[in-house]
């Protein structure tokens, strides 16, 4: 019987773990190894770890579906998994002060955002005046301005890797912006009228944009192409969300229903109804499990992505809510609001736990920063306020 020389027969990949690294927020564990001579990463989500989980029991499942995992890294992988379970205990009790004020445009303040990486050290603006701004959040100090628009710029956000900001404008397009050189990266054409929501995936790869012409766009943001364009809504769009994971969008309108969809082939999944006025924000918690929505009715509503039944009822404004957002633990959820208000709530029970008070104005964006300690609120009085 033939055999195959040993010279031509496929090598196998000599796989090696170098580090193990802690993600907080959502919680998992990067791993850095090595492989025919080449440093790579993966990461191990651990999206349902909670206080009550059994740390044994779990660290035995992942080293079973996870052969870089040996029975030599046990304990290390014990002892990562207890401090991501700190982690999430943290800050469930913290109380807010105002730390900063920022003056930031000439013209009124449209939205704030703070960057996704762990320091924290950006915080983005966009104004009437047409312009996006990045900042330092620590000294105030101005990195760049951002000029291309030709109308209004009235959503952004950064990628996740924070070396990208994106801009949505009255002027029907989105632009992306490189944080490094102030340069613009592509512009993004398609709707028909004013884009007024953007968010990207989890890894950067894709980004959505919600418009007054009732559709959302899924773009992919190496190429600046079209994947998607999600049509059902039958009035304008206010917000537009991925999950973690990246297989569902979640997107609310001005026709007062919330929709969620298969982010794989653009099917809508699901209509909720309930508001009795426009849903003018909505949102995920980081595993997926919880989203929310916003209206101009005054309250907010808390839903189980799996039963998509409502699990809470946020009331307390006294004018609409115009941004809502989980912290990144998923146990509080922030609103900005017209009564010139933000507040903190419970995210199980609906309860409000805190109400931060100082703007001159409606409320328009809010923001937690990426370990759920800084708060960061927008509005029509001009100012950009940070809270800690």
């Amino acid at each position: 019987m033939a055999t195959t020389p040993s010279c031509l027969r496929p090598k196998k990949q000599k796989m090696k773990l170098k580090s193990l690294l802690l993600r907080y927020y959502p919680p998992g564990i990067m791993l850095e190894y090595e492989t025919n001579g080449e440093l790579k990463t993966k990461s191990i989500d651990l999206l349902e770890l909670g206080p009550s989980t059994d740390v044994s029991a779990l660290v035995e499942e992942i080293q079973e579906a996870e052969p870089l995992i040996t029975a030599s890294r046990t304990e290390q992988v014990k002892l990562l998994v207890q401090r991501l379970q700190e982690k999430l205990g943290q800050n469930s009790k913290h109380i807010f002060y105002l730390f900063k004020v920022l003056r930031a445009h000439i013209l009124p303040l449209t939205n704030v955002a703070l960057n996704k990486s762990g320091s924290c050290d950006k915080i983005a603006t966009g104004s009437f005046d047409k312009t996006c701004k990045l900042w330092s959040a620590e000294t105030g100090k101005c990195y760049h301005t951002f000029r291309g628009h030709t109308a209004e710029i009235v959503c952004l956000s950064f990628n996740p890797q924070s070396t990208l900001v994106a801009t949505g404008s009255m002027d029907t397009t989105a632009k992306l912006w490189d944080i490094q050189s102030g340069e613009e990266v592509f512009t993004l054409m398609g709707h028909l009228a004013e884009i007024i929501s953007l968010s990207f995936d989890t890894s950067g790869n894709r980004i959505i944009t919600g418009s007054f012409d009732h559709t959302v766009i899924v773009w992919d943001t190496s190429t600046a192409r079209k994947v998607h364009t999600l049509i059902g809504h039958c009035a304008e769009i206010s917000s537009a969300v991925f999950n973690w994971d990246c297989s569902l969008v979640l997107t609310g309108s001005m026709d007062k229903t919330c929709m969620l969809w298969d982010a794989a082939n653009g099917k809508c999944v699901a209509t909720l109804t309930g508001h009795d006025d426009e849903i003018l924000d909505s949102c995920f918690d980081y595993a997926g499990n919880l989203f929310a929505t916003a209206s101009a009715d005054g309250t907010a509503r808390v839903y189980s992505t799996a039963t998509k039944k409502c699990l809470a009822k946020l009331e307390g404004h006294e004018g609409e809510i115009s941004k809502i957002s989980f912290n990144p633990q998923g146990n509080r959820l922030l609103t900005g609001s017209s009564d010139k208000t933000a507040r903190i709530w419970d995210a199980y029970t609906g309860e409000c736990l805190q109400v931060l008070e100082g703007h001159m104005d409606e409320i328009f964006s809010c923001a937690f920063n990426y370990q759920g300690n800084i708060v960061i609120t927008g509005s029509k009085d001009n100012t950009c306020r940070i809270w800690c």
